[in-house]
């Protein structure tokens, strides 16, 4: 994990690929840290108690292997388009590495319809109403703020997106991972027995308290690996595809970067939301998801509901650029190039609808699509898990990081 800490940060443009390590990292972290690890956590935390938050870390660091997986196999299998872009995914994997085109097909359908659901629309709606309960802003103006900036970034296609998200996802991980260590600083005195209540309620659950109405271990374990894969997206096969755009030497050199996205993610920035939330107390009042991160937040008065709503603002909107990139990768894959202009355009009108609209039918759309996307994606993990192995010998146990790959396939009809 240190190693591939090390590369995460570093800026590399050596090897194929269409923008560098870093810039796929911050493209995949801005499609996966959104709404999940603000909202997410506290329902897994109104649902499954305080333990939750510990099983919901755990998953982030077992889930640091299957993003591993899922990005050696994406880039290895990636091939160059007619244009010169560099595509791949699973859809690719399922089609050259295991020959079941077929599959690869279903996972660029639900991934479309994903992509639509739970990166567009319902970002588009959290933000617009969360906006309007802090500022009193009409959702429509956030609406048409969102759709300008949003069509400003991805109209320039991945090497606009990943320029952008360079700059953004560290500023808003720095700005709300120091704001939440700010609250915690602001009440100090409560942190260790937090700790000792989130470890403890992890294996005993939590009798029912005020109005929480109590919580199994099971129940911990349940919502807090459950919310902790809705967030870090390990497994789903999302992140690999813009893994593959990366320059890098070879598959493992990427995929030890992009492994680390499920640790900034879930292991850091889902943390200390939760810390936050069991720290306020406001849990034990029964409240649940939104109604509780916005009520432990205005606990600290004006400093937290700024942390709150210009970091849900940040997160969100870099959630839209990153799945952008998804969908329209998927749509390439089953029309074409033709598709992708159109499909830009289509977004962007798709977030100006989404902040509008009452996004209920689309969430439970969105919950079913996720679920499914990751069904081929795991298949292909577990067929070609020997391929893994070998390229990480190769590459990372034969201590050979620097050493370059074949190149790309290159297929004109792609």
């Amino acid at each position: 994990l240190g190693k591939a800490i090390k590369l995460s940060v570093q800026r590399s443009h050596e090897g194929q690929g269409d923008v560098s390590q870093f810039g796929a990292l911050t493209t995949a972290l801005a499609a996966t840290i959104g709404t999940g690890n603000i909202v997410g956590v506290a329902t897994a935390i109104a649902a499954g108690g305080p333990g939750a938050v510990l099983w919901m870390w755990l998953t982030g660091v077992f889930g640091i292997a299957t993003k591993y997986s899922e990005a050696v196999l994406s880039v290895k299998y990636r091939i160059k388009t007619e244009r010169g872009r560099m595509a791949g995914g699973p859809m690719y994997v399922l089609e050259r590495g295991m020959k079941q085109k077929w599959l690869g097909v279903i996972f660029a359908i639900l991934t479309t319809i994903s992509a639509f659901g739970i990166g567009n629309m319902v970002q588009a709606n959290s933000i617009s109403s969360m906006v309007n309960e802090t500022f009193h802003i009409a959702p429509w103006i956030t609406g048409v703020l969102m759709a300008v900036l949003t069509a400003f970034v991805i109209l320039g296609g991945i090497k606009s997106i990943a320029k952008v998200c360079e700059f953004l996802v560290p500023f808003m991980a720095i700005f709300y991972v120091g704001g939440c260590i700010i609250l915690l600083i602001m009440n100090a005195s409560g942190i260790p027995a937090t700790i000792q209540l989130i470890v403890q309620s992890a294996f005993t659950g939590h009798a029912m308290i005020g109005g929480f109405a109590g919580a199994t271990m099971k129940e911990a374990i349940r919502y807090g690996v459950a919310r902790g894969l809705f967030s870090n997206e390990s497994g789903l096969g999302s992140a690999p595809i813009v893994a593959a755009a990366a320059q890098t030497k070879n598959p493992v050199r990427q995929a030890l970067v992009s492994s680390t996205g499920t640790f900034w993610d879930t292991v850091v920035v889902c943390a200390m939301t939760g810390l936050v939330l069991v720290n306020s107390g406001e849990w034990a009042k029964g409240l649940k998801g939104a109604t509780l991160t916005r009520t432990a937040f205005s606990d600290f008065h004006i400093v937290g509901p700024t942390i709150l709503t210009l970091g849900l603002l940040t997160f969100v909107f870099s959630t839209i650029l990153g799945w952008s990139y998804y969908g329209e990768k998927a749509a390439e894959y089953l029309l074409g190039a033709k598709v992708i202009r159109p499909y830009r355009w289509v977004w962007v009108i798709a977030v100006l609808v989404g902040s509008v609209l009452s996004l209920s039918t689309v969430w439970s759309l969105a919950d079913v699509t996720n679920g499914l996307m990751a069904i081929p994606n795991l298949i292909s993990l577990i067929a070609l898990n020997g391929v893994v192995v070998a390229e990480t010998r190769r590459y990372l146990w034969s201590n050979n990081l620097n050493e370059a790959a074949p190149p790309a396939t290159e297929l004109a009809d792609a």
